[in-house]
C-alpha cells in the first residue's frame, strides 16, 4: 500500500470524522516523499510520537509510524527545539506519521477502552463517558464478581503493577466503567452510572475523597499501559487484513 492507501484504510477503521471535537489533528501529520507511489512495506506502532519511538521505528526501517499521541494538538507549533528533532528524524528517514487520539480510545473493534474491557472479561458492553461531547468509554459487567486483585492481574502486562488503586468499592466487583489514559476526573461519570469500579490510566489527588465518599474502587493502570491496547489491536488487524509487515515500538514511561 501507499501512504494514501494506508491512511484511507486507517480512517475507514477508526472514523475520525465522527469526533469533530477532538483537537488532535487525527490522520497523517507528517507525509513521506511520495504518498501516492512509495510503497509502505513496514508499519511501526507506538503510543507516543516521541524521538525515542521515531528513532526506534527508523532503525526497524519502518515506512510509517502510527501513534496514539501525535505531534500536533489543535494549534500551530513552531518547528524548533525538541519538536524540530522529532520532525527532522521523520524526514531524514522518509517515514510518515499517522496519529489517532480520541477515535482510537473510542473504537468498538480496536479501541483502548473496548480492548481493555474485553481483556479483563467484561460482558454486556455499552458506551459510557463523554469528553467534549464525544462518547469514548465503555461499561460492562463480569459474569461473576471479581476481586480488585484479579482485575489488576487481567488488566496489566505480566509483572506490571497499577500506579494506584483506591479500594473503596465492594470486595466483589461486578459493574465496571473504563476510560483509558488521563481520565481520573471522569470518576464522577462512573459514580453517576452506578459502577462498582472505574478503570483509567491516572488518578489525581482531587479524586481520592470523591472515590472514598462514593464507595467506588478506582484502578489507575498507568497512562502508557492502558493506551498500548488500541495501537496493538490496530497493528494486529492491519497485518491480518493486508499482510503488511508490522512492529510494535515499546517506550514505556512508567506513568
Amino acid at each position: 500500500m501507499t501512504l494514501n492507501e494506508c491512511s484511507a484504510w486507517l480512517c475507514a477503521l477508526l472514523k475520525p470524522e465522527l469526533f469533530p471535537g477532538d483537537p488532535s489533528m487525527n490522520g497523517v501529520q507528517v507525509s513521506n516523499s511520495a504518498p501516492d507511489t512509495k510503497q509502505i512495506r513496514k508499519i511501526a506502532f507506538a503510543v507516543d510520537a516521541c524521538l525515542e519511538t521515531i528513532e526506534k521505528a527508523a532503525a526497524e526501517k519502518a515506512d510509517l509510524l502510527v501513534v496514539h499521541h501525535g505531534l500536533f494538538w489543535g494549534q500551530p507549533i513552531a518547528i524548533d527545539g525538541a519538536h524540530y528533532g522529532r520532525v527532522k528524524a521523520l524526514l531524514d528517514a522518509d517515514m510518515a506519521l499517522f496519529a489517532c487520539h480520541i477515535p482510537l480510545d473510542a473504537n468498538a473493534d480496536c479501541g483502548n477502552n473496548y480492548g481493555i474491557a474485553r481483556r479483563i472479561g467484561l460482558e454486556n458492553l455499552e458506551p459510557f463517558g463523554f469528553w467534549r461531547g464525544m462518547q469514548l468509554g465503555v461499561m460492562g459487567s463480569f459474569p461473576s464478581p471479581l476481586s480488585k486483585e484479579e482485575i489488576c492481574r487481567r488488566l496489566l502486562p505480566e509483572e506490571a503493577s497499577p500506579l494506584a488503586v483506591l479500594p473503596f468499592g465492594p470486595d466483589a466487583i461486578q459493574k465496571v466503567a473504563v476510560i483509558s489514559g488521563g481520565a481520573g476526573e471522569d470518576v464522577d461519570q462512573a459514580i453517576e452510572a452506578g459502577a462498582d469500579a472505574y478503570i483509567t490510566g491516572t488518578i489525581e489527588h482531587e479524586q481520592y475523597h470523591v472515590a472514598k465518599e462514593h464507595r467506588i474502587t478506582v484502578i489507575a493502570g498507568g497512562h502508557y499501559n492502558t493506551e498500548t491496547v488500541g495501537v496493538s489491536l490496530v497493528m494486529k488487524k492491519i497485518q491480518e487484513e493486508t499482510g503488511v509487515d508490522v512492529v510494535f515500538i515499546n517506550a514505556p514511561t512508567e506513568l
